[in-house]
């Protein structure tokens, strides 16, 4: 089962290769250069679209380099292969067509490779979290380039201060948003970023969001869009060496999780039916776009692109949907429109709230959506533009005060935080036997007709339900504390969680 891993690396190579081979033909290869140049001497505040300052090819080129360098890095570092690979080379990929670039990021990895070795740890067990903690790339850009006391060692050192600084920082955040909110990293970089944002001010600076939004790529990007889910699609069926009925039995498997963090689809259900997720889970980002009068370019396409690299690590149709809606209710309700260009990206990067739709139910994910749609809106301006990942800053607010309100108040049960380890994410990638885990409602028919069995899924995250002492004990096994239960977003007999 191993094997499930083996084509990361090289797909990921011919991915980042291909990205580069379409900059070229979608633009006067003369322009490449010059257009490299103009992204990696921009500041890189929010909203800076790579298409719009630098045209399409730079901007697929700079993406498909910083690809194969995030790849590289973690190949390389010996940090295992899993489901947030995946995840990794979305967001990697996705943000580089906005705000991450060859130079921007390098720092911040400086700095979690001087925190391994300050905590005398392999790099390998932090290198995952020095990708993610390039969202604020942007911030060496602005201290190298943009603030008024610039200068190149300014923003290195800035960069190696951030990445130093976030693995324990993101370690700690994990636990508190109990898993409700997938942009984990977001959410540390913003407690951050609104920490440095008010220093800055009290020594003259003046930082703030700017908007570069191209327009007129929908054509162009809805091609791409559907070539690429069509053969994740199709190479899901057909590709990975199982049959049909069974990749597809897989991915309907799947879309019964609540994709509450941790929920490594990959090694839960094998790459068939994660593939499957990913055609799927772009096609419905796009449409999305598509059909608010949206902009498919830089941004709208890294936001896709995080969705497909999610797919493999908590997002499906049945999660992502609801929140989607609420976004779009939500900009109705404020008298915006939703192609108002940060309510676009907050309908694609809003579903990091996901979880709070699969946990809780469709009508919840909605508010979530709502609610996320005005909050995300002022989230940006404590931290000036300077975190990529804003939307998993308000994301991390949304789930906390959420989680424990809907619960206590709805649920009639007693909150609890989980005792998971934020690092667990990265390390682990024994596949996961779900053969015997109850996913799906049909498998909750009561013994006793005076107890109806729960129309819901019996998910892990049921585990904080109070007791109820007047019931005969079922044949299924008790709820049991989360510390002691699979976290996967299913319900397992085998509690040990043993791989196949």
């Amino acid at each position: 089962m191993q094997n499930r891993y083996d084509r990361i690396f090289p797909g990921t190579i011919a991915a980042s290769i291909l990205l580069m081979l379409l900059g070229v033909a979608l633009d006067d290869p003369a322009n490449i250069l010059p257009g490299l140049y103009h992204i990696v001497t921009m500041q890189d505040l929010l909203i800076t679209d790579y298409v719009h300052i630098a045209g399409v090819g730079a901007t697929l080129v700079n993406s498909g380099l910083v690809m194969i360098i995030s790849i590289l890095i973690i190949k390389l570092s010996g940090d295992p292969f899993n489901g947030f690979t995946l995840v990794e080379m979305g967001l990697m990929a996705g943000f580089s067509l906005f705000g991450k670039n060859v130079l921007n990021i390098w720092p911040i990895l400086l700095g979690t490779w001087l925190y391994a070795k300050y905590q005398k740890e392999p790099f390998a067990k932090y290198a995952s979290v020095g990708l993610l903690a390039t969202s604020l790339a942007p911030l060496v850009s602005y201290m190298a380039l943009g603030s008024i006391h610039a200068s190149l060692p300014l923003g290195i050192l800035t960069g190696v201060v951030i990445g130093f600084i976030l693995p324990s920082l993101s370690a700690y955040t994990y636990k508190i948003q109990n898993g409700m909110n997938l942009y984990n990293m977001g959410f540390a970089c913003g407690l951050l970023a609104m920490m440095i944002v008010p220093v800055l001010t009290a020594f003259g600076d003046k930082p703030d969001s700017v908007l570069y939004w191209a327009e007129g790529y929908n054509k162009t990007f809805s091609i791409l869009l559907l070539v690429l889910c069509a053969v994740f699609i199709l190479g899901g069926l057909f590709a990975t060496g199982s049959p049909v009925w069974a990749v597809w039995a897989g991915y309907r498997r799947l879309l019964s999780t609540t994709g509450r963090a941790p929920s490594d689809y990959l090694r839960m259900f094998g790459a068939g039916p994660v593939l499957i997720n990913m055609g799927v889970n772009g096609l419905l980002g796009m449409t999305y776009i598509l059909l608010v009068d949206g902009d498919l370019n830089g941004p709208t396409l890294g936001g896709i692109f995080t969705i497909i690299g999610f797919s493999a690590f908590g997002k499906h149709a049945f999660n992502i949907l609801p929140v989607m809606i609420g976004v779009a209710l939500g900009a109705y309700g404020m008298h915006y429109t939703p192609d108002y260009p940060s309510l676009q990206l907050a309908g694609l990067f809003g579903t990091t709230l996901a979880p709070i739709a699969g946990h809780f139910g469709w009508p919840f994910g909605i508010l979530a959506g709502f609610i996320h749609s005005a909050l995300v809106l002022q989230t940006g301006g404590p931290v000036a533009g300077l975190n990529l990942y804003n939307n998993g800053f308000s994301g991390g607010l949304i789930a906390i005060v959420l989680y424990p309100t809907i619960t206590a108040i709805v649920r009639h049960r007693r909150p609890k935080l989980r005792d998971e380890d934020y690092y667990d994410l990265f390390e682990e990638s024994a596949p996961i036997d779900v053969s015997t885990w109850r996913t799906h409602s049909k498998d909750h028919t009561s013994r006793y007709p005076s107890h109806p069995a729960d129309p819901a899924p019996n998910m892990p995250e049921d585990e904080d339900r109070e007791p109820v002492s007047d019931v005969t004990p079922s044949h299924y096994p008790h709820m049991i504390d989360d510390e002691d239960s699979d976290s996967f977003g299913v319900h397992s007999h085998v509690s040990d969680g043993q791989p196949l």
